[in-house]
Formats: C-alpha cells, sequence, structure tokens
C-alpha cells in the first residue's frame, strides 16, 4: 500500500507540473497534422525549447480555417493559425482578429515581402500532377480541349481551389468563363481538400490533380519512385505563400510571437521540404534536400496581390459555379 501511495504521488505531482505548463493553440490543416505531416516533428521541436504544451488542430483544409476563426470570433480557441496564403491575407485582416508581430527572418521568396502580421513559412506553384509517362496538356486551353480526367478542389474550403480560381482569373481574365466551361466536362470531383483530391488520383480516379511543382518530389525521395510529374503551363503557374498569424485575443501573446520566430528558424524550415513539401520561407543551412533540383520550375509566374485577389475573388467564384452547374 504504501508503494502504491507514493507512485499515486508521483503521478499526481507529475500531472501537476503538465498542467502548470502553458498550452498554445494552432489551427492548421489537417494534412500538417498528420502522421506523415510537420505537425508531428514541429510540436516535439518547440516544445523543446518553451518549455510549453503545443497544441496543434486540424480543420479540414486552408480556406476552412479562417471560416472556422470567423466563425468564433474573439471566443476562438486558437492562439495562433497556420495555413493561410495571400488570397486570404486580406479578408483575414478586415475581420479584425489578427495581431502585429516582431517576427524577422531572412525569407527565400520569389516576391518580396513586407508585413507585420502575416508570417510566410513556406511557399509553391500550383500545378496539375500527372504520372511522367503521360502526354500532358501544356496549357488550360489544350486541358480543356482534351479527354484528360481531373480533380480539384473546392475554393470555399481549399486553398488550393481557390489558388486555381486566382490562376485562371490571372491568365485569362475577362476570358475565365470561357476556360472554366470548357473545363467543365474535364473535372472528375471537386473535393473539400488537398488530401482527399491527391489520394483519389493516386487511386487511379483520374489523369490529373491539382496540387503543386513539389509533389512529385515526396514520390522522388519518400518513395525512390520516378513516376509522378508536375506541368509548367504556358500561361504560368500561380504562385503560393503560406502564412501564420496569432489572435489578437490570444491570452498567450508571448507565447504565440515566441511560436511565429521559431516557425522562420533553421529548426522549424529544415521540417517543411520533406513533410509538407513546399519549398521552406527561408532556406534551411544544409539548404533543400537532394531531388529539389529535378522539379518543374515554372517559366511564368502568376500572382495577385491581397487586395486584388479579394477584389476578383466573388467574381472569379460565381463564373466557377456557373460553369459546374451546367
Amino acid at each position: 500500500m504504501k508503494h502504491l501511495l507514493i507512485a499515486a504521488g508521483l503521478l499526481s505531482a507529475t500531472s501537476a507540473i503538465a498542467a502548470d505548463k502553458p498550452q498554445l493553440t494552432v489551427y492548421t490543416y489537417d494534412s500538417f497534422v498528420s502522421d506523415w505531416g510537420p505537425g508531428p516533428q514541429v510540436k516535439e521541436a518547440f516544445e523543446a525549447v518553451c518549455d510549453c504544451e503545443l497544441n496543434l488542430v486540424g480543420v479540414e483544409d486552408g480556406a476552412a480555417l479562417l471560416s472556422r476563426v470567423r466563425l468564433e470570433g474573439e471566443n476562438s480557441d486558437a492562439d495562433v493559425v497556420l495555413g493561410l496564403d495571400t488570397n486570404l491575407i486580406a479578408a483575414a485582416r478586415e475581420t479584425g482578429l489578427f495581431a502585429p508581430n516582431s517576427v524577422s527572418a531572412d525569407f527565400a521568396l520569389p516576391i518580396e515581402w513586407i508585413d507585420d502580421t502575416f508570417t510566410p513559412y513556406d511557399w509553391g506553384y500550383f500545378a496539375f500532377v500527372h504520372k511522367a509517362d503521360a502526354t500532358a496538356p501544356a496549357n488550360f486551353r489544350e486541358l480543356a480541349d482534351s479527354d484528360t480526367k481531373i480533380i480539384i478542389q473546392d475554393p470555399r474550403s481549399s486553398t488550393p481551389g481557390l489558388g486555381l480560381l486566382m490562376w485562371v482569373k490571372a491568365a485569362y481574365g475577362d476570358d475565365a468563363p470561357e476556360i472554366w466551361a470548357g473545363l467543365s466536362d474535364n473535372i472528375v470531383t471537386v473535393t473539400k481538400g488537398w488530401s482527399e483530391a491527391y489520394g483519389l488520383f493516386l487511386e487511379g480516379e483520374s489523369d490529373m490533380v491539382l496540387s503543386y511543382t513539389t509533389s512529385p518530389a515526396y514520390h522522388l525521395i519518400a518513395e525512390d519512385d520516378g513516376s509522378k510529374a508536375a506541368s509548367a503551363f504556358d500561361e504560368g503557374n500561380y504562385l503560393q505563400v503560406e502564412v501564420a498569424a496569432k489572435l489578437a485575443a490570444t491570452d498567450q501573446a508571448e507565447l504565440a510571437d515566441q511560436f511565429l520566430q521559431f516557425m522562420v528558424s533553421d529548426a522549424f524550415q529544415q521540417i517543411i521540404p520533406t513533410t509538407n513539401w513546399m519549398y521552406p520561407a527561408v532556406t534551411p543551412a544544409e539548404g533543400l534536400p537532394k531531388g529539389f533540383d529535378t522539379l518543374t520550375v515554372p517559366a511564368k509566374s502568376l500572382l495577385f496581390s491581397p487586395d486584388e485577389a479579394a477584389a476578383v475573388r466573388d467574381q472569379a467564384l460565381a463564373e466557377w459555379q456557373n460553369a459546374l452547374s451546367q
């Protein structure tokens, strides 16, 4: 009995110590917190330096994050949101729910970055991924004229889905409805998020899937499989920069700032290439993994500024919905 009482006392003391540690809650997308995503490694690395508990909460795909936080408002459990992008920054800023930070970093982005609230952690180019030995369309018009079957993501819940809308709009402007009308019979299905779409592609449900030029790196590095490739389109490929920000209502402001600064450190950034399969926002000390040098690099990059993306979003969404409802 004495030994049991001692054991119970030790357990109680351990629980009390754990309970005393502050907790930082980060909302992010499902693939980030998956076993194969960055989440587990990020949690271990940050908890090793923060004397805290990092609680990573998966909320479907990137665009759903903003909807969740907007719905919860100042009562949100989140201290940090990780997984928005440049297409959502203006809408996120308008909510008034996000606060500035003092993060500093030597960013390795293809664009200049000046923003004191939304901090980049990775970037990449949207692209259609396909079998490397297949003849893939070289542009949207060629894709629309072909029998190629594609899977895309819903722009209302997914940042890749929204990125595709911006891509078509940036490339074709007022002709975007014509492009969507042509693509409508190529689309096998529209998924809520990236993970589901890519999984269906790997199961053979389509010829191509909306993803990234970096996606083939996963197959090459993790599976020693060079059977996947990404297309660089003649019109150019749309750039995505993913960002994180702290909530103004957080009661862990200092810890949130610590996490955001950690996010641009080597300890975090070296995890990104081979777990999130994107380019890191800050080049790791050891550089990019072998295999990234073989990836498709678009000759032309397309990108709306946050304000431009906000201005065309509703129209682009209506054009997409009209085409798919025919």
